[in-house]
């Protein structure tokens, strides 16, 4: 009797990720993509408002070094009910911080869907595909997907505004 041959298919390549909550719904990001996790009381003292910003998914910016980083409410982002988020991930390679209701939990996928035709306008840029967790289908987010390259550059318009602006208010106060 003869051996059977051995299965030549390549393992399932697992990644980690992080499931977590906005507006309630449960989102999946690739663990490489969070850069940190931070407690939005923590943010208080760092970021900075935007009070006429026409991106209205965005309100507050932080500075990194030479870096401004926006902050992304995760319920406007996805059009969901407003939530009283507690965490911001620094997401990793781009100039997002996202708002978030909070983790659920770390877990790996090995398998990632391709996103069904229905998706068909922007969600197509929010999202890389789809993943099964505990017989639920969960969205994974694609962290560029947060801010398109337009919403960068108006929202930089604003900062730069701003700082022109208030840098102004101090030459007036203290002439030289």
């Amino acid at each position: 009797m003869q051996a059977p041959a051995p299965d030549r298919r390549p393992a399932a390549k697992t990644e980690q990720i992080v499931l977590f909550r906005v507006g309630g719904k449960l989102f999946a990001i690739f663990s490489g993509s969070v850069q940190e996790v931070r407690s939005v009381d923590s943010l208080s003292g760092m970021s900075h408002e935007l009070p006429q910003s026409t991106v209205g998914k965005v309100r507050h910016f932080l500075r990194r070094g030479d870096r401004t980083l926006f902050v992304v409410d995760g319920t406007a982002h996805f059009g969901l009910p407003a939530e009283a988020p507690s965490l911001v991930f620094v997401l990793r390679h781009t100039r997002t911080a996202l708002l978030v209701d909070g983790i659920e939990k770390m877990t790996s996928i090995s398998r990632l869907q391709a996103l069904s035709p229905a998706f068909c306008h922007e969600e197509r840029r929010w999202y890389r595909g789809l993943t099964a967790i505990d017989q639920t289908v969960v969205p994974v987010v694609e962290p560029d997907g947060f801010l398109s390259f337009e919403e960068q550059t108006v929202l930089d318009e604003i900062v730069a505004a701003q700082a022109q602006q208030s840098e102004k208010g101090r030459t007036e106060e203290h002439p030289a």
